[in-house]
C-alpha cells in the first residue's frame, strides 16, 4: 500500500483506493515510506515479483459542465454565462467515455438543491423552464460509477450563472399578456354584439317603412275612390 500511495501520487491521480494481484513479473523490488514523491526516489532492487495493479481514487476524468438557453446559444459575461430572468435555460454534463453506465449529480454551490440524472451516452441535460434570482449561482457536475467493485467520482469545475432582471418579472409579463388576450376577447364581442344589434335595428325601420308605404298606398287609393263619382268609380273598377 505504501508503494501504491506513491504510484498514485506520481501519476496525480488522488489516493489509493485498493491494489489488485497480477502475474509474476521481473522488475524491481522497491522499498517505499509513502512520503516520496515519485517511485524513483524509493530504494530499488532487480528481483522476481508479483506485479499489482494500483487502483486510485482519480480514476474517472473530470467532467465537463456547459450551459445553452432555448435558442441554442449563452451570453456572457465577466463571470460566466448570463440568463435574463424568465428565460429558459440547460445544463449540460458530459464526460470522456471511459466506462458504461453511471450517473450525473448536478449541484448549486450554496444550496442542498440537487438534481440527479443516469449518463446516457455519458452526458446528461437539466432542463430549467424559468430562471430567477434562486437560479443565480455556482453549478458544478459530479460524474459517480461503480467500476472495479469500488464507487469512484469525479467533479467538473464550476459554473458560474448570473440571472440579470428583465424589465418587468416574468410573472408581471404572464399577467400583462393574459390581460391583453382578455382584453381583446371582449372588444371583438363588443363589436360583434354591436353590429349585430345595428344590423337587426336597421332591418326593423326597413319593415316598418315599408309597412308605413302599403298603408299609404292604400289610404291613398280609397280618398281617390271617394272623391270619384259614382260613373267614375264604376268606369275604374272596369278599369282595374
Amino acid at each position: 500500500m505504501d508503494i501504491a500511495a506513491v504510484v498514485c501520487r506520481q501519476l496525480g491521480c488522488g489516493s489509493t483506493v485498493s491494489v489488485l494481484p497480477g502475474n509474476t513479473t521481473r522488475g524491481f523490488i522497491v522499498d517505499c515510506s509513502e512520503s516520496e514523491p515519485s517511485l524513483r526516489e524509493c530504494m530499488r532492487t532487480y528481483h522476481l515479483l508479483p506485479g499489482f495493479t494500483v487502483i486510485c481514487s482519480d480514476l474517472l476524468v473530470q467532467p465537463d459542465i456547459s450551459l445553452t438557453d432555448s435558442m441554442g446559444g449563452v451570453s456572457r459575461g465577466h463571470k460566466g454565462p448570463e440568463m435574463l430572468w424568465g428565460d429558459s435555460f440547460t445544463i449540460t454534463c458530459s464526460t470522456q467515455p471511459q466506462y458504461p453506465g453511471g450517473s450525473f449529480l448536478l449541484t448549486f454551490t450554496g444550496s442542498n438543491r440537487t438534481q440527479t440524472q443516469p449518463a446516457v451516452n455519458h452526458s446528461a441535460a437539466f432542463l430549467f423552464p424559468a430562471a430567477d434570482g434562486s437560479h443565480h449561482g455556482n453549478y458544478s457536475c459530479v460524474y459517480d460509477n461503480y467500476v472495479f467493485s469500488h464507487n469512484f467520482s469525479s467533479e467538473s469545475e464550476l459554473l458560474t450563472l448570473t440571472v440579470t432582471d428583465s424589465p418587468l418579472p416574468a410573472f408581471i409579463i404572464r399577467h400583462v399578456v393574459v390581460l391583453l388576450i382578455l382584453l381583446t376577447a371582449i372588444t371583438t364581442f363588443y363589436l360583434y354584439y354591436k353590429t349585430t344589434r345595428r344590423q337587426k335595428r336597421v332591418n326593423r325601420v326597413s319593415s316598418m317603412d315599408l309597412y308605413v308605404d302599403a298603408n299609404a298606398m292604400e289610404m291613398v287609393s280609397l280618398s281617390s275612390r271617394a272623391e270619384a263619382g259614382p260613373g267614375e268609380e264604376r268606369a275604374a273598377q272596369g278599369t282595374e
